[in-house]
């Protein structure tokens, strides 16, 4: 980033300028790595832009009409063709046919599986040496179960999670490319092995909705798979990592992970104020707007600061303390509208069942280095560190 407020301590310290901004110029004009956006930082402007039709996922739509069928997409297929790029009636017809992977059935049907992983990753820790809870645990676990959920083989999750982490930061355009074509690579031989031999998972019921007429073309399926990869696991893994460096820090916080009662309450106040996703991803202006009494120039992007408005005070009391007992109603941790996660009851679970786990097996666990100590990504998506070493039985 280039801009005064975005220095090196942003990736430190995300929510230090993203508050700043919202109580000085809450609507303004930021440089990101993808070029100039309108940065929106409070609760009720991006509320109400997350479900803004005039806000398009897809650039092209602010375009007049006798110029949109011959732009090019601005990202390169499959990344053009994902949920997060798409509008209605795309968007509608595609997000229906992969709902039904994250229906509660389902999910409590996945439990048991989550435990199992759980158990087995925590299992397989070292005691009374530092290990790094986001390679050994926080990243891993997320992976196991969306690879699982999909139908991708266990041995090319390390590959996947390099992919995923380079499409998530900022990194040069050649890296994103790369990496962008090596996934989708991956996936397109994928789709036609899971075609010839199908098996119960996603995958295979995209395929089979595609043949029998629901108008899924193999490049969307490619798009969904490597979405649900990326995102699935991304949103976990940051989630996890910040919550346990959080709760170490918070003992009282922590005691409430013994139940399930005291848990659930615990765990959506940190969705809050962790905000797994910090910025949503873009959106494009299709006519000239105002939002915050600022006025957006048709085909202006636009980013919406979900962490910046689960910390308006406007909105949630004395918000920067993590608060177990408060009112999360209408806190933006997935969105809003017809893009909000389709994950974030998968992300609850694994929570849910990760952090009592994890402190209930190593209650000593502490810390192996400060903050000050710890090296974060570099993403105007997620805060996290890109390791957390931690001691688990001192």
């Amino acid at each position: 980033m280039s801009d005064p407020d975005f220095l090196d301590s942003y990736w430190r310290d995300p929510h230090a300028a993203l508050n700043h901004v919202r109580e000085n110029t809450p609507v303004r004009e930021v440089t990101f790595e993808g070029g100039p956006t309108w940065l929106v930082t409070r609760y009720a402007d991006v509320r109400s832009g997350l479900a803004d039709p005039r806000l398009a996922k897809d650039w092209r739509a602010s375009l007049p009409p006798f110029e949109r069928a011959s732009a090019p997409p601005g990202l390169p297929a499959p990344l053009s063709h994902m949920l997060t790029s798409l509008d209605p009636p795309d968007h509608t017809r595609v997000r229906k046919l992969v709902s039904h992977a994250f229906t509660a059935r389902r999910l409590a049907r996945l439990r048991p599986r989550v435990e199992a992983f759980t158990d087995d990753l925590l299992a397989e820790l070292p005691t009374g040496e530092p290990v790094d809870l986001v390679g050994r645990f926080a990243i891993r676990l997320p992976m196991e179960i969306i690879c699982e959920l999909i139908g991708v083989p266990e041995l090319d999750q390390e590959d996947f999670a390099h992919w995923s982490m380079v499409l998530m930061d900022e990194c040069p355009e050649p890296l994103l490319i790369e990496a962008s074509k090596r996934l989708s690579d991956y996936l397109e031989e994928l789709v036609e092995a899971r075609r010839r031999v199908p098996d119960d998972a996603l995958l295979s019921e995209l395929i089979a909705a595609s043949e029998d007429g629901e108008r899924m073309s193999d490049v969307e399926i490619v798009a969904m798979a490597m979405a649900l990869l990326i995102a699935g696991h991304e949103t976990s893994a940051v989630f996890l990592t910040n919550s346990v460096r959080a709760l170490l820090a918070d003992p009282a916080a922590r005691a409430r992970l013994g139940s399930p009662e005291t848990a659930g309450p615990l765990i959506e106040e940190l969705l809050r104020w962790l905000s797994p996703a910090l910025n949503a991803s873009s959106r494009f202006a299709t006519e000239d707007l105002a939002i915050g009494g600022v006025s957006i120039p048709r085909g202006a992007s636009v980013t919406l600061s979900v962490g910046a408005a689960n910390r308006d005070p406007d909105r949630f009391p004395d918000p920067d303390t993590l608060e177990p007992e408060r009112d999360t109603t209408g806190n933006l941790a997935f969105g809003h509208g017809i893009h909000r996660c389709l994950g974030a009851a998968l992300v609850r679970l694994e929570a849910e069942v990760a952090l009592p786990a994890l402190f209930g097996k190593f209650p000593r666990m502490r810390a192996a280095a400060g903050d000050e100590e710890l090296t974060y990504r570099r993403s105007v998506h997620v805060h996290a560190p890109r390791t957390f070493p931690v001691v688990l039985d001192p």
